[in-house]
């Protein structure tokens, strides 16, 4: 099979919001515009996710907790936790987010690297969702690919600024996924979970710093663990313009991570799936120019 990069891409993906919430979804609007004007992608890079099967999400997901998403049935509490407006389509959408992370491991599979435009909603836990993530797209999509016997060991490698608390308490109890977070110490959550692997950075970190921890830290891992499946949340909120967040990098550094993750995924020949995740900086073109590079590394190294 010819090698060619998928992205997984819905027009669900830039639902609009009420006022006050519409910037952190513009990117998912101008993401796309962006590689299939510069030449990066043609439409043939894309594919549209569906609505995947409830017992997909239900491997990772409560059935009170689903249902009452489902339904619009959260308590208050609970709903105001997740930091939108509650909706049929925001729950649509966050369902969609899913299989796009699902259909995109599958092709990963198939190819060494695939991309979700969304996802990386790694503050989603079993029974709550929390920090816009209703529910945890990576988790579903490693559980799927364990339920159908197509990944044994799995590797979550997540360099958003903010702790994946979400993923590490889905997967606390068990071995045969890894969590590996590395994010800013004085970041949300402001009392975190325990993953596999911690490394908790502190406020104002550079590049170099950075940069030095993680050559370190994923070899090790990688050669630790043995995973056959990576998921990268490659979030952009570590950059030091993020209005969500306390690291030092610049555009330059971020994209530098990103091509030694993608470059240690190819070397070892490991599948790898990505996700977006955050990005805040008050520039529009900073997030977008900071979630293109990883688009033009994936392009460059795998195909």
């Amino acid at each position: 099979m010819a090698n060619q990069l998928k992205i997984a891409f819905h027009p669900i993906y830039k639902h609009p919001l009420p006022e006050g919430h519409r910037f952190p979804m513009l990117k998912y609007e101008l993401l796309p515009e962006q590689l299939l004007y510069e030449g990066t992608c043609t439409p043939s890079n894309f594919f549209e996710p569906e609505i995947p099967e409830d017992a997909s999400i239900l491997k990772v997901h409560t059935e009170t907790y689903y249902q009452d998403l489902k339904q619009l049935t959260l308590d208050k509490r609970a709903a105001r936790k997740i930091g939108f407006p509650l909706s049929k389509i925001l729950v649509e959408r966050e369902i969609i987010i899913a299989d796009g992370t699902i259909k995109g491991s599958k092709f990963a599979l198939d190819h060494g690297i695939a991309m979700n435009i969304a996802g990386g909603t790694h503050h989603a836990y079993t029974n709550r969702g929390e920090a816009f993530c209703l529910l945890n797209d990576q988790a579903i999509g490693a559980r799927y690919l364990q339920q159908n016997k197509l990944a044994e060991k799995i590797l979550i490698v997540d360099l958003d600024v903010h702790q994946g608390n979400g993923t590490a308490e889905i997967f606390a109890q068990d071995r045969s996924v890894f969590t590996f977070s590395m994010h800013g110490k004085s970041n949300y959550p402001f009392k975190k979970e325990v993953s596999d692997l911690d490394i908790a950075l502190e406020t104002h970190t550079d590049d170099d710093t950075y940069l030095n921890i993680l050559y370190d830290t994923l070899p090790k891992l990688i050669r630790n663990e043995q995973p056959d499946f990576i998921y990268y949340l490659c979030g952009v909120d570590v950059l030091a313009s993020d209005k969500l967040g306390t690291l030092g990098m610049t555009v330059e550094g971020c994209k530098e991570r990103d091509r030694f993750v993608l470059e240690t995924c190819k070397s070892n020949k490991i599948p790898v799936m990505c996700c977006m995740g955050g990005g805040y900086s008050p520039d529009i073109k900073i997030i977008i120019e900071a979630h293109a590079n990883t688009f033009r590394l994936a392009q460059d190294l795998f195909l």
